[in-house]
C-alpha cells in the first residue's frame, strides 16, 4: 500500500536560490516522522512549500497526498485536504478572537466541495473547544482574546495545538513547535500532539533540537543537511545526533543539539 505523503525529488527555491536540492520522503498516517537538521538545511523550506507559501517556487519534483497533487493546491485547499502546519512563529490577528477564528476554520473544512455550507451548531462547537482547551490546559479566558495579540511564546504554541484538535488534520506538520518554549510549556504541547496522533494523522515534528524527541517518540527521523535528507532511520539516529552532532555529514558548527 503506497503512503499518504509521497515527496518525490523536490527541488525548491526562494528570490532565486535554490533550498531543496532533492528532497525524498514517505509517511503515513499513524506515523511520526521527525526530520531533524542545523540551521539553513531547509527545513522550515520543505514545511512551507507543503503548505503552499507563494514565495517559495517549485522548480522540479512531485507532492502526493492521500492520492492528491498538492503542489497543484491553493494552500485552503490543501488545508481542507487535511494538511495542517503548526507555526515557528505564528502571526497575531487583532480584532479576531480565538473562538470565532477557530469556528471559522472549522466551518470552512465542514464545506462540501461543491461549496455547501455546514456549519458547527454553537452549543456542539463550546463543547468541543472546552475538551481541548482542558486537555492542553488553555484558561477558557483566552477564547475572548484576541489571536495571538498580546500572546507569550508558550501561548502561542498551544494555540496552535489547540487549532490542531479543533480541526484534527490528516496530516500535521509542526515547524519547530519547541523553539522558545519553556519546559513545562514543551510538555503540554507533547502531550497534547501524543493524545491527538493516532491512526487517522500522520506527524512530520521539524526540530532543530533533540529534546522535543524526548516527549514526541518518532518512528522514523530524517537527517537534513544543504537541502537533501541524508539519513533515514529509527529513534537512535535522534540519539546520534545529540551525543555527535552534525560534524558526520560535513557542518562544522552546532555540534551540540540537545540545548
Amino acid at each position: 500500500m503506497p503512503a499518504d505523503l509521497v515527496i518525490s525529488n523536490l527541488h525548491a527555491s526562494i528570490d532565486g536560490s535554490e533550498i531543496l536540492r532533492g528532497v525524498d520522503l514517505e509517511l503515513s498516517k499513524g506515523q511520526v516522522h521527525a526530520i531533524m537538521g542545523p540551521n539553513g538545511s531547509g527545513k522550515s523550506t520543505l514545511a512551507h512549500v507543503l503548505m503552499g507559501h507563494p514565495a517559495y517556487e517549485v522548480t522540479e519534483g512531485e507532492v502526493t497526498f492521500m492520492g492528491q497533487d498538492v503542489l497543484e493546491l491553493e494552500p485552503d485547499e490543501r488545508s481542507r485536504l487535511g494538511v495542517f502546519l503548526a507555526f515557528q512563529y505564528p502571526s497575531a490577528i487583532p480584532g479576531v478572537t480565538v473562538a470565532n477564528f477557530l469556528r471559522m476554520a472549522l466551518n470552512a473544512h465542514r464545506r462540501s466541495p461543491e461549496g455547501e455550507e455546514n456549519p458547527i451548531r454553537i452549543p456542539e462547537f463550546r463543547k468541543l473547544l472546552q475538551e481541548n482547551m482542558e486537555i492542553l490546559k488553555i484558561d477558557r479566558s483566552m477564547t475572548s482574546r484576541y489571536l495571538n495579540d498580546g500572546f507569550s511564546g508558550g501561548e502561542k504554541k498551544r494555540m496552535e495545538m489547540l487549532q490542531m484538535a479543533v480541526l484534527r488534520p490528516a496530516l500535521a506538520i509542526m515547524d519547530e513547535t519547541d523553539s522558545g518554549l519553556d519546559i513545562d510549556a514543551l510538555r503540554i504541547v507533547s502531550e497534547g500532539v501524543n493524545r491527538l496522533s493516532g491512526p487517522d494523522m500522520g506527524v512530520l515534528v521539524i526540530t532543530h533540537y533533540s529534546r522535543l524527541l524526548r516527549y514526541i517518540k518518532p518512528d522514523v527521523v530524517h537527517v537534513l543537511v544543504n537541502g537533501r535528507i541524508v539519513e533515514t532511520g529509527g529513534p537512535e539516529v535522534a540519539d546520534k545526533l545529540e551525543s555527535e552532532g552534525y560534524a558526520p555529514y560535513g557542518v562544522e558548527e552546532e555540534a551540540v543539539v540537545n540545548g
